[in-house]
């Protein structure tokens, strides 16, 4: 396995829907025949993809269906997907949890992991108990434990409590402690579900601080499943999104929550109507086509954070007579509104259109973006009297990223920078003279 550290192969799990034990009896047996005679277990055959949204029509279903999948040592691995898409299934067969249907799964290393509230705790065991037990579960001696228990206790921030029985805390005590164990008893790898959502912020913030220096100062591998896309894209190098218990898309963490947030497609940097489809507007004016292009006029999903872009709308008019103006705002993956623009202000709405297709440009300067997912909305107004003839949510995105290789492939402005924006700015520096 190398440097791999993590597996999987073809794995698979199913289940039976309905009440426990209804029906079972008849199933072993015939699962029994089937066996004794040879041949493949005939329920492996039954069974539909795990798609909560619709209604079946077998009680069997694949949780997870041949998924493969390698990692690293040192990779920080995020697993995204809509809830029933299958995540705690898988990390509850790479915990061992549970055994897989089908499929191998391969792990090197000790492995801690988070999976629920109280995730190995004896409700009756205090907290410095619990935290000895979860230490020798994972193999660690009592002289290892204790020369990291005082780290775990501060860290968890429950010093007071931590001779009382864990029944008692509450539940963000529970992951408070539970995340400081699994992060400091040194496991090779370690697996987090989305219960640090139970947290308040400040303890999410140590969390993610803890899980990047587990990765990159110690060099372990992590796990990690979340709906805050913002910590995924701050904390992981490769992402994979589950889509009804399969792999739909497994890359680098900007291209897969772009992936997962416009609905599973492969690209969303072009959006046009085709003519037997309605397109939004009114009898004034339509929406025709939506496009992110580069600076010679090329569509495209992803740029550098040194190149400069170009957001296209093309549309109809439909009526002579009519004044308007374009309007384009612009988000980030978490939805934060990063900037609105008009091509004209309120007092200066444009003159009379005459009918015909028009194409609007407006171009966003490099070094301006800051690195992720961009989402971008359209709409055209008039001011008298207001109306809104359409307003295009979210209708394209596209990715900006600013890697090291670009930087020195550019020898431009480069390295990565926190915030929304990130315009370059003139400096000037000046010495002064002492009086």
């Amino acid at each position: 396995m190398s440097n791999t550290v993590i597996k999987v192969e073809n794995l698979s799990k199913q289940y039976r829907l309905g009440q426990v034990s209804t029906g079972t009896i008849s199933h072993d047996v015939n699962r029994w025949w089937h066996r004794v005679r040879g041949k493949e277990d005939p329920y492996l055959k039954i069974g539909e993809a795990n798609d909560r949204t619709t209604t079946g029509g077998s009680d069997y279903v694949w949780a997870l269906r041949d998924v493969n999948f390698e990692v690293k040592q040192g990779e920080v691995l995020g697993i995204i997907g809509r809830n029933g898409a299958g995540k705690s299934t898988l990390l509850k067969l790479l915990s061992r949890t549970t055994a897989p249907t089908t499929g191998s799964i391969k792990i090197k290393g000790r492995v801690a992991s988070l999976l629920e509230v109280g995730t190995g705790f004896h409700p009756e065991l205090s907290g410095r108990e619990n935290i000895y037990l979860n230490g020798a579960i994972l193999g660690m001696t009592r002289q290892e434990i204790t020369r990291k228990f005082d780290e775990i206790v501060a860290f968890a921030g429950v010093e007071r409590y931590i001779d009382t029985p864990v029944k008692r805390y509450s539940s963000g005590m529970h992951v408070r402690l539970a995340f400081a164990v699994a992060a400091h008893l040194e496991p090779e790898i370690l697996i987090v579900d989305e219960i640090l959502a139970v947290g308040d912020a400040e303890f999410q913030k140590k969390c993610l601080g803890k899980m990047k220096d587990v990765s990159e100062k110690e060099g372990r591998t992590v796990l990690f499943v979340s709906h805050q896309m913002d910590a995924i894209a701050r904390l992981c190098n490769r992402v994979i999104v589950l889509n009804n218990g399969t792999v739909g898309f497994n890359g680098f963490s900007d291209a897969a929550i772009n992936y997962y947030l416009k609905g599973n497609s492969n690209s969303q940097s072009r959006r046009y109507w085709t003519a037997n489809e309605k397109k939004p507007g009114n009898n004034f004016v339509q929406l025709l086509e939506v496009k992110v292009c580069d600076e010679i006029g090329q569509v495209k999903d992803s740029f550098f954070t040194v190149d400069p872009i170009k957001i296209v709308m093309r549309y109809q008019v439909l009526t002579d007579g009519f004044k308007y103006t374009h309007g384009f705002n612009l988000f980030d993956k978490s939805g934060i509104h990063i900037l609105s623009s008009h091509d004209v202000d309120k007092g200066k709405i444009n003159e009379f259109i005459p009918k015909g297709t028009y194409e609007a440009i407006v171009n966003i300067p490099a070094n301006f973006l800051a690195e992720g997912l961009h989402q971008v909305s359209v709409a055209i107004m008039s001011y008298v009297p207001f109306s809104i003839h359409f307003h295009e949510m979210e209708v394209v995105s596209f990715i900006v990223t600013d890697l090291i290789e670009a930087e020195n492939a550019r020898g431009e402005y480069g390295g990565h920078f926190p915030g929304i924006v990130r315009p370059k700015l003139n400096w000037n520096m000046k010495k002064i003279e002492h009086e």
